[in-house]
């Protein structure tokens, strides 16, 4: 019998060019993985065809936040230097962020960081990786200054197409440093559809910061100390979600960035803070009915949640068949929906 506490439980060998290095042209043609947990069955479709497997009346909830173009390339004003600036988290001098550097080794405090057009940075702090810009708020700069930082498995550059395909088309907050990727197979044609077919869309915000690519490195997955992660979800809106549990019904988490602060909700979180919420085999889910996400990665706590909803067996065999078929994996990959 598997221990499903054990790390070594959620390795999967997935050969390399099953890895999505680029996304669809057609966000909805991407392919379906149906896992039935009532009648433990794996069913294979395509994304546009999702209403298919779910009830009449499901209420979708999607996690809205917009990923920051948080990757700046420039050079060292004092050498020529090439460097490479990736923003973590904005701190509240409004100036200020966390950030990853490369060569870090090469950037030394005080030295000024050019990214053009009026931009520069300041290394102030090298132990926590603190930078300081010339300018308040970069936000808006980042839009035309910055690059979308794709995830380390996309094996290329980032191209003018990844600004708009590394978005859902309901992303409106700013904040992310990865997509909630498990939203990108929804087009607008087909949000419509749904809803005219009576099921609800309803939005939260999670913003996913870096530790979502941190792989667990305990052999005892519940020894894992969980990363944060800052959520909001509006009054009206968490109202509406009781009223479809009360109502019966259904709820579907689209992402597990979703489903993290639907359940945090469920354990009496407040409608807006920081979630660490970490769901393994074991876990009671009492939100999400149902989960649509995508392929993650080996040792994830994203892939350790997936497991904790459908049931370890039932998803370890649906990635074998994924692999065997060969689906797209990751982030630009293919879509499970769990019901």
């Amino acid at each position: 019998m598997t221990n499903v506490f054990s790390l070594k439980s959620y390795f999967y060998e997935l050969p390399e060019n099953l890895i999505a290095q680029h996304p669809l042209k057609r966000r909805d043609q991407a392919r379906l993985m149906i896992i039935d947990r009532k009648n433990q069955t794996i069913r294979q479709d395509t994304f546009n065809h999702i209403q298919k497997y779910l009830p009449s009346k499901t209420t979708f909830v999607v996690n809205n936040s917009k990923v920051i173009p948080a990757r700046l390339l420039g050079f060292k004003t004092d050498t020529g230097g090439q460097v490479e600036v990736f923003l973590l988290k904005a701190l509240e001098d409004g100036y200020s962020f966390e950030a990853l550097l490369k060569p870090l080794k090469k950037i030394h405090v005080g030295q000024i960081l050019d990214f053009g057009k009026n931009l520069q940075a300041t290394l102030i702090d090298k132990e926590q990786r603190i930078v300081r810009f010339n300018q308040k708020n970069i936000l808006k700069i980042l839009q035309k200054n910055g690059h979308i930082p794709l995830p380390p498995y996309i094996k290329r550059e980032d191209d003018a197409s990844d600004k708009r395909y590394y978005q859902t088309v309901y992303a409106k907050e700013l904040g992310s440093v990865a997509a909630p990727t498990a939203g990108l197979h929804f087009t607008n044609t087909l949000i419509g559809r749904l809803k005219l077919q009576g099921h609800e869309f309803l939005p939260l915000t999670l913003h996913i910061g870096y530790g979502t690519f941190k792989p667990i490195e305990c052999e005892d997955i519940r020894h894992h100390v969980m990363h944060e992660e800052a959520y909001e979800v509006s009054k009206t809106i968490y109202q509406r979600i009781l009223k479809s549990k009360s109502s019966s019904k259904p709820v579907c988490a689209v992402g597990t960035t979703s489903c993290r602060v639907l359940e945090s909700l469920g354990q009496g979180a407040p409608l807006k803070g920081i979630t660490n919420l970490f769901a393994y085999p074991g876990f009671s889910f009492t939100m999400a009915d149902h989960l649509v996400t995508n392929f993650h990665l080996p040792y994830s706590s994203l892939l350790m949640l997936v497991c904790a909803f459908g049931g370890y067996d039932l998803v370890i065999k649906g990635y074998q068949e994924a692999i065997k078929e060969e689906y797209r994996f990751y982030s630009y990959g293919d879509a499970m929906l769990i019901i």
